[in-house]
C-alpha cells in the first residue's frame, strides 16, 4: 500500500508541473479533451498498477483549464488560470482531501529549476482523435542528475496557437495541443493519447474549488506521509 500511495503522489507531483499549459489565445477551444494513460514497461506489481489512473480528463474554457485524473485511492485534480498565472492542485487520497495553491512567483520557479530540453521535428504524421497530428521527439537533459531521455510527442496545431505550451518547462518549444505525448516520471514512463475531443460549453463552476479540502503546501505534504 505504501508503494502505491508513494506512485501516485509521483504522479500527482507531476500533475503539477504538466498542467500549466495556457490555452488562451489563437482560435478559441471551448470543450474537454480525454486522455488514455497508460505505463509502457513498468516494472511496478498488479496492486500498484490497479491504483494508478486509467485517464486523464482536461476541460477548457478562455484562461481556465482543469485537469482530472481518478486513481484506485482518490482523484488529483489540477486547476489552472493562465491569463492570472496561478494554480491550485486538488489531491483526494483515500478521503483525505488536501489543496495546494501555486503561485506565478512558484510555477516560474518550478519551470527555472526544470531540465532543459531540445526538440527535432520530424515529417512523420499521425491520426489521433480524428485530428491529423505532427511528430516531434523531445530530447530531456537534465544536468542535477546526469540523465538523458528521449519522449515522443503528436501534436496538433489545427485548433490551437503557437505560444499553447510556453507554461510548460518540458514542451514549451511544441506549437500545437499535444494530443499524444509522454512523460518520464522518476523512470515511470506515462504515455498520454487523446481518445476524443469535444467542443462544448463548460460551467465556470467546473473550475470553483472546493471548501472541503485542507489547504497545505508540497513540503506539508511530503510529512504528511512520512517523507515520501
Amino acid at each position: 500500500m505504501k508503494k502505491a500511495i508513494q506512485a501516485i503522489l509521483i504522479l500527482s507531483s507531476f500533475l503539477l508541473v504538466f498542467s500549466f499549459q495556457a490555452f488562451a489565445g489563437g482560435k478559441p477551444f471551448e470543450g474537454k479533451i480525454t486522455y488514455e494513460m497508460s505505463f509502457p514497461g513498468s516494472n511496478f506489481d498488479a496492486a500498484t498498477l490497479a491504483a494508478f489512473p486509467k485517464e486523464m480528463n482536461i476541460y477548457i474554457k478562455d484562461n481556465l483549464s482543469k485537469t482530472v485524473m481518478n486513481t484506485g485511492m482518490g482523484k488529483t485534480i489540477n486547476i489552472f488560470n493562465s491569463e492570472e498565472m496561478y494554480s491550485v492542485t486538488l489531491l483526494d487520497i483515500m478521503g483525505q482531501k488536501y489543496a495546494i495553491r501555486s503561485s506565478s512567483d512558484m510555477i516560474n520557479e518550478k519551470i527555472g529549476k526544470g531540465p532543459q530540453s531540445e526538440i527535432e521535428y520530424l515529417d512523420e504524421t499521425k491520426v489521433i482523435a480524428g485530428y491529423t497530428c505532427k511528430k516531434a521527439i523531445v530530447t530531456i537533459k537534465d544536468k542535477l542528475i546526469g540523465t538523458e531521455s528521449k519522449l515522443t510527442v503528436y501534436y496538433s496545431d489545427e485548433f490551437s496557437h503557437k505560444n499553447i505550451n510556453k507554461d510548460n518547462p518540458i514542451f514549451h518549444g511544441i506549437n500545437g495541443i499535444m494530443l499524444e505525448y509522454e512523460i518520464d516520471a522518476q523512470g515511470t514512463l506515462m504515455k498520454f493519447t487523446a481518445t476524443s475531443v469535444e467542443e462544448k460549453k463548460i460551467s465556470k463552476k467546473e473550475f470553483d474549488i472546493p471548501k472541503d479540502y485542507e489547504v497545505t503546501t508540497e513540503d506539508e505534504l511530503k510529512s504528511k506521509f512520512g517523507g515520501m
